[in-house]
This record gives structure tokens, sequence and C-alpha cells, in this order.
């Protein structure tokens, strides 16, 4: 079984998929280990970005489930309506009109439960494209991408982590910027999350939050603080009054934004900072073994 890492953040441009990117590096590189990362970032995936020889290897459409409703089978009873947790079903009587909202919809299928006149089947609807890329001899990448205009970003997200290598050492999964419900789904079945934050008060105040959620999940988590040198110490204190581990300090650093913007994020990576990412995943082994 591999060790599943998850990095997260409450607040976007913490430089959560730096970390992510680096650590997968980090670990196939330096350490020899058979890494994955899963980019489950589905509205905007970019970890992709910053492997340039990376080679397809599979491509997949993602599809979801989608009840219709027969009109001519339908006795507009309104059943349905009351099974559906989501209020994804309108359905109007006087004028025989039923429908699902495929936006709302989970497909859980409680709606076909409640029907007794067989007025409701399913059929799939495209939501999005999952991608598995092959970055090295020990390096996969995988990546989950939204359709436009779809709003199933949980379902995704949860379908492309199926795409779980069992053979892998370590597995990254890369979450989305926030507190709902697509965060929930990438960490859910992590063994650690690592949370990447800034020493700034928006940073300290989605750092808080994103705490609460995961102690309310029950996951094991520690803090790594990007851009280091810059802001205030607010965020050391908040760590030390909860007790929460801090798993390092990457320092903010000209140069090294200038890398990740062009896309050359691990081309000569300074000393510093590789020795930063280097005592992290040491830290990261030690909790795991």
């Amino acid at each position: 079984m591999p060790f599943k890492i998850a990095v997260a953040s409450g607040k976007g441009g913490t430089g959560k998929t730096t970390v992510a990117v680096n650590l997968f590096h980090f670990f196939a590189k330096t350490f020899a280990l058979k890494t994955q990362l899963i980019d489950c970032d589905v509205e905007e995936p970019n970890d992709l970005l910053f492997f340039q020889n990376s080679q397809l290897d599979s491509e997949t459409t993602a599809t979801q489930l989608i009840p219709f409703i027969d009109n001519d089978k339908c006795t507009y009873c309104r059943k349905c309506v009351s099974y559906c947790e989501f209020n994804a079903i309108v359905v109007i009587p006087p004028v025989n009109f039923a429908e699902v909202n495929s936006s709302l919809c989970h497909s859980c299928g409680a709606c076909l439960v409640a029907c007794e006149f067989d007025a409701i089947s399913e059929s799939p609807e495209e939501i999005g494209t999952i991608k598995n890329y092959r970055i090295g001899p020990k390096e996969i990448l995988s990546e989950g991408r939204l359709k436009i205009g779809s709003a199933m970003q949980t379902m995704l997200i949860k379908q492309v982590k199926q795409h779980t290598r069992e053979d892998m050492d370590v597995v990254i999964f890369d979450a989305p910027p926030g507190t709902s419900c697509p965060v929930v789904e990438t960490v859910a079945e992590a063994d650690y999350v690592i949370l990447v934050t800034e020493p700034t008060p928006f940073g300290l105040y989605d750092l808080q939050l994103t705490v609460e959620l995961l102690k309310d999940m029950g996951m094991r988590f520690g803090v790594l603080i990007n851009k280091a040198g810059t802001g205030d110490h607010k965020v050391h204190d908040y760590l030390s009054e909860q007790k929460i581990e801090m798993l390092g300090e990457i320092p903010y650093s000209k140069e090294y934004a200038s890398k990740y913007a062009s896309g050359e994020l691990l081309s000569h990576p300074s000393i510093e900072i590789e020795i930063q990412y280097k005592t992290i995943i040491r830290k990261l082994m030690a909790r795991y073994t």
C-alpha cells in the first residue's frame, strides 16, 4: 500500500502546487521511490506544466449517470422529489412537467427507488477527462480536467482518485484550494495532510478554517509555511498555541518565483530550498514507518 499524502491550503496562491510538485520530484529523484502525483484541482489542473518530457499513457472520459424522466410513464406524483436530498428534480403536475437538473444531481439513485412506475432511467453524461502520464521510470502523473460548464468537481475528483496506483511507494494528492466538498473528497483517504500556508493575515485565517475541517475529519496533518521571511509571526504563534506540528519553512525567493512563472520550478533549486524539502520528506517518512 502506498503512503498517501494530500497537499492542501485554505486559500489559493499559498504555494500548494509548488510544494506538491517538489515533493513529487524529490521523492522520486532523491529517495528513489515510485511516486504518483494526482492533480485533483480539476477546475484548473496545472501540475503537468512543470514536466515538459511527459508521455501520455492513457485518457478516459469521466461520466456521471443522470436520471431521465419519461413523461409518458410519469404520473407526476412527486415522490421522486421528496426522495431527492439535493433538490435536483422539478415536477409541476398542473402542466405535466418533470425534469432533472444535472448540475444539482449527485447520481445517488434515490429517485429510481422512489418511482413505482418505471418512469425514470439513467444515462451517462460527460463531466470531464482523466489523463495518466509517465514522467520518468519511477514517476506517474494523473490529472482530472473538468468539462467546461460542468459543476461536478467532487464527482470527477472521486473518479480520478480511482486511478491511484497501488504499486506506488508514495501517492501525492494536489488538492484544490478552499475548504469545500472538493477538498474533503481529495483528502479523505490520505494518510497525512500537508497544509501549506503563508505568514499573512489572509494565510492565517484560511489556515484556521482548514485546521478546523481536518480536526472534524480526524485527519493527521502538519503545516508548511511558504514564503517564509515575509509577513508576521502570527502563524507561528497560532501553531504553537494549538500544538500543531510545523513541518518546515520555504523561504521567499524572487528567483524561485521567477522559475515558477516560467515553468522551470524543478530546474536547479537553491541548496537551501532543496535541503528544506529533503528534511520535510524525512519527517513524512518517519510518520509512515
